[in-house]
């Protein structure tokens, strides 16, 4: 039986969804949606907690530096950043795939490099969402050649479908369904970054 605590969870999560979805049409311009999987009250309540955890991770006076990998990540980590009480620098990159015709060639391009020292810091790699991790390995794999004291990855959300995932997130928000997710930063077609909060789009 539940208890009267989870009821009122569930209902509030319920209700918060519900109320999403009716906000849906005006973000949108009329397109259509799946679901909404994730409400904006959820992702604060998660985000907070993840804050709260990273914060208390790293040793006292540690040189801890977030680095956003955009675009997905531009709403998350602004809202991380903020609760994490302690002392942080907050940098971007963004990285690329790249090779000859439409095959890549298993090489990351950082189109934008921290400015940011990496050396000696901690490193938090902010993610908004591991799908395939082969932008992630690789681009991992550089970044801990430049020396960081330590290097982690907190991901949003984590779809569990990466076969050779070399980097496991230490912080993840949500596990993430197998659907095409939108909101809170993640786009179709750069469409929808905006939404306060996660949804799915039909299939197409």
């Amino acid at each position: 039986m539940k208890s009267a605590s989870t009821d009122t969870a569930s209902t509030r999560r319920d209700r918060d969804r519900a109320a999403a979805e009716r906000l849906f049409p005006e973000y949108s311009g009329g397109r259509p949606l799946r679901r909404i999987v994730f409400s904006e009250a959820e992702i604060a309540a998660r985000v907070e907690a993840m804050g709260e955890e990273i914060g208390a991770h790293y040793e006292p006076g540690a040189d801890i530096l977030l680095l956003g990998l955009l675009k997905g990540s531009f709403v998350f980590i602004s809202d991380l950043a903020r609760c994490i009480r302690r002392p942080i620098h907050v940098d971007f990159l963004v990285a690329s795939s790249y090779g000859a015709g439409t095959t890549t060639s298993g090489d990351v391009k950082l189109l934008y490099d921290p400015c940011a020292p990496v050396e000696g810091r901690h490193l938090v790699v902010v993610e908004d969402i591991v799908d395939s991790g082969t932008t992630l390995n690789r681009l991992m794999g550089a970044l801990a050649e430049r020396g960081p004291a330590s290097i982690e990855v907190c991901a949003l959300l984590h779809k569990h479908v990466a076969e050779d995932l070399d980097w496991e997130p230490r912080w993840v928000g949500f596990d993430a369904p197998r659907e095409f997710l939108v909101g809170y930063g993640l786009d179709h077609a750069e469409d929808f970054r905006h939404l306060p909060f996660i949804a799915s789009l039909p299939a197409e």
